[in-house]
């Protein structure tokens, strides 16, 4: 029995797989992808699974998310999933594939939030000045 660990990160969001031979289960923080909500987050983790269906329905995933928001751990989600399915096949095309599609989904977006300074509401703007 083959395990394969595999990390996907976006944002604040850190998302660790685990693929093993299985019949296609996919476990998403101890629940069901088909219970995962929203269905626009759903969506965007089966991404990979939907590209790859042969390989899929020859494992299970179980994935660990946490930090961030939903869509966040949506993205490090299926980054994890899209990398940890690679490794497991060894298969150079599902990687160009995948990189075709979308290029985020081998190699984790490194875009973080700016930190808000002093000075002003947010990261760049300043508080208005008057001069009267």
């Amino acid at each position: 029995m083959r395990i394969v660990l595999a990390v996907g990160r976006r944002k604040a969001a850190i998302a660790r797989a685990t693929i093993r031979d299985g019949k296609g289960r996919v476990v998403i923080n101890n629940r069901s992808i088909e219970a995962h909500e929203p269905e626009l987050a759903r969506l965007r983790i089966m991404e990979p699974l939907v590209l790859a269906p042969e390989i899929a329905k020859k494992v299970d995933i179980e994935v660990k998310v946490s930090g961030g928001g939903f869509m966040g751990q949506a993205d490090a989600a299926r980054t994890a999933i899209a990398r940890g399915l690679i490794e497991w096949s060894g298969d150079a095309k599902l990687r160009e594939l995948f990189k075709q599609h979308d290029w985020t989904l081998i190699k984790s977006d490194v875009r973080f939030k700016e930190p808000k300074k002093p000075g002003g509401p947010g990261a760049r703007a300043k508080f208005q000045k008057s001069y009267r």
